[in-house]
Order: structure tokens, then C-alpha cells, then sequence
């Protein structure tokens, strides 16, 4: 069976390739990065270079696909709506239409769970909850949106999975961005620290992705995914900093103080049309003082989704190669 992976030149979309070659999948890449491309062609993996929002340099990576693991995006806190629409909307109209021109067997659509970011507490949350709207970003607008499409194409067999905070080795986003942060100003902690968060391997999200592209469970279905392991902020800073080596440094900020930086910042940023992420954004707020858990009970029950690698396993295998290179 052939599968074709969007952002495969991504941090996700090379364990995904990973993943499906080890159960014996042949694989189409599609992504930007032609360094990484052309290593992936060593490991009996076809590359196509393309931009999702072009149709024709996605159409030739179509050619002779069964399934689609759609995993591209511009992922980002920050940035203009324009950009966000072309990549994340119209790049995944593109994966829609051509997939009903190719009849493929399956879609795989990687969104985020960021749709569910609110300013307040949450647990639990089931796919269910997903809000009609949400501007608190454009990338979030964009995922929302990127969704909606789906029910223009019932034809199209499809599952979207929702999966939760990636992190392992190659991360360029959470785990450094906590280092960065902890060695220039310190962790800001809000609540002591005590908020839970979910995180997810990015090892397990991509069993996840073969688990919905092997499942032979109704299309249209969307499913968390996460570790199944709530853990409080502070317990996450800390496991990860000690097992780094380095010092752990709070700054303890009343909430009210954060929240008022981010909006102020981004409304300089806005004002004066800057293109660099703030310092400090709302979403980045919410994610400091506010718990979010998801449900994954029916990951769980319709796609026998179980974990591979727990949280303290995840982050050591970080730590290790970190500490190696």
C-alpha cells in the first residue's frame, strides 16, 4: 500500500515515515526542505518537492497513492491571516479535491487541539467540544476552518486526529523554547505551577496516524490524542530541565500581569505590523495559567490507540540525545 505524507520534511512527518515503513508501507513525500527530501530517498522513500497551496506541484505527488497522511501545515503562534489561509486552508481544499479525483481509500488529517484553547480551566475534553469559532490566533482561525472543509467532501473516506503538545527529538518548538526562556528570564509560573497540561510523544502520534489510516472504523470520525498522562506544568519543567543539567529559575508573576504583557504585545505588534512572534502572546497565556486535558477514550476504544512511549520516556530519550550532541 502506497501512502503519500504531506510535511514530510517536517518534524512529525519524518516519524510518520518512520512508523510506516517499519509495517512496510511504500511512501510519497511531499514537503519544502529538498536537503531532507533527498535524505529521505536513501530510506526507499519517493520525495515530490511542493508548496500545498500550489495544486499542480501537489497533483505529482498523487500519482499511483492508495491513502494520505495530510501532516503539512504552517504551525506557528503567530503570523499574518493570509499565510495561515494559503497553507493550512487552501493546502488542504487542495489534499481534499485531489484526493476525490484519485479516489484514495483514506485521509489522514492532522489538526490541533490548540481549537480548544479558551480562557478558563478545562478537562476532559471530549472532540465533541470542539468550539464553531475561535479567533484567538490565525493559526488557530485556520485549523478551524481547514475542518469545515470536510463536510463538503463526504466522499472522501477521511479521519482527523487532534493530537496534543508533540515533543521528542528533533522538537524545535516546546522543549527549546522552555530552555531558551528558563536561560534568559525564567520559567514565569502562575498557580504555582500546579495547572495540568497534556503532552504527547511524537512517537505515539505517529502510531496514532497508522492506527486511523489501518482502522476500519466509519470516516468522518475526529480523535484526541494525547499520552493519556496529565501532568502538572511544574512537574514537566522540572523533569526536563534536571535531566538537562540545568538550574531551574521561576519567576513567580501574578496572572493578571501576564495577561495584560501579552495583549499589550500583541497590539504593538499588530499596530505596527511586525513580522517576528511577540515575547509573549495570549495563547502562550492560556497555555501558562490555565489546565487543558483531553479525553482519548474513544481514540482508545476506535482505533485501539494505546501509547508507546510514556511521558518520562519521551523526555528522556530528549535528554539523552541532547546530552550527546
Amino acid at each position: 500500500m502506497k501512502i503519500l505524507v504531506t510535511g514530510a520534511t517536517g518534524f512529525l512527518g519524518k516519524y510518520v515515515i518512520k512508523e510506516l515503513l517499519d509495517h512496510d508501507y511504500s511512501i510519497v513525500a511531499f514537503g519544502r526542505n529538498e536537503k531532507v527530501g533527498k535524505a529521505l530517498e536513501s530510506e526507499r522513500v519517493q520525495f515530490v518537492k511542493g508548496d500545498l497551496s500550489s495544486i499542480d506541484e501537489l497533483r505529482q505527488a498523487f500519482q499511483d497513492i492508495d491513502a494520505v497522511v495530510h501532516a503539512g501545515a504552517l504551525s506557528t503562534a503567530w503570523g499574518p491571516w493570509k499565510a495561515f489561509y494559503q497553507a493550512n486552508v487552501i493546502g488542504t481544499q487542495n489534499v481534499l479535491d485531489l484526493s476525490r479525483e484519485y479516489a484514495v481509500k483514506r485521509l489522514v488529517y492532522v489538526s490541533s487541539p490548540s481549537i480548544y484553547a479558551a480562557g478558563k480551566d478545562q478537562l476532559d475534553i471530549k472532540e465533541s467540544d470542539a468550539p464553531k469559532e475561535n479567533h484567538l490566533n490565525n493559526y488557530i482561525r485556520s485549523k478551524l476552518a481547514s475542518e469545515k472543509l470536510f463536510s463538503d467532501y463526504p466522499d472522501v473516506p477521511s479521519i482527523i486526529l487532534r493530537p496534543r503538545g508533540l515533543f521528542g527529538v528533533g522538537d524545535t518548538s516546546i522543549l527549546p523554547r522552555v530552555l531558551r526562556l528558563s536561560r534568559k528570564i525564567g520559567i514565569p509560573l502562575i498557580r504555582g505551577g500546579e495547572q495540568l497540561m497534556d503532552m504527547t510523544c511524537v512517537e505515539n502520534v505517529a502510531l496514532a496516524i497508522r492506527l486511523a489510516l489501518e482502522a476500519k472504523v466509519a470516516h468522518g470520525q475526529v480523535y484526541n490524542i494525547t499520552n493519556g498522562e496529565p501532568k502538572t506544568f511544574k512537574y514537566l519543567i522540572e523533569t526536563t530541565l534536571k535531566g538537562l543539567g540545568e538550574p531551574i529559575r521561576y519567576r513567580k508573576i501574578p496572572a493578571g500581569l501576564v495577561a495584560g504583557v501579552a495583549y499589550s504585545l500583541e497590539g504593538v505588534y499588530r499596530l505596527f505590523h511586525l513580522k517576528a512572534e511577540p515575547p509573549l502572546t495570549r495563547y502562550t497565556y492560556y497555555l501558562l495559567r490555565y489546565s487543558q486535558t483531553l479525553a482519548i477514550q474513544k481514540a482508545q476504544t476506535e482505533l485501539g490507540y494505546y501509547p508507546k512511549i510514556t511521558i518520562e520516556e519521551g523526555i528522556d530519550k530528549y535528554v539523552q540525545h541532547d546530552r550527546a550532541h
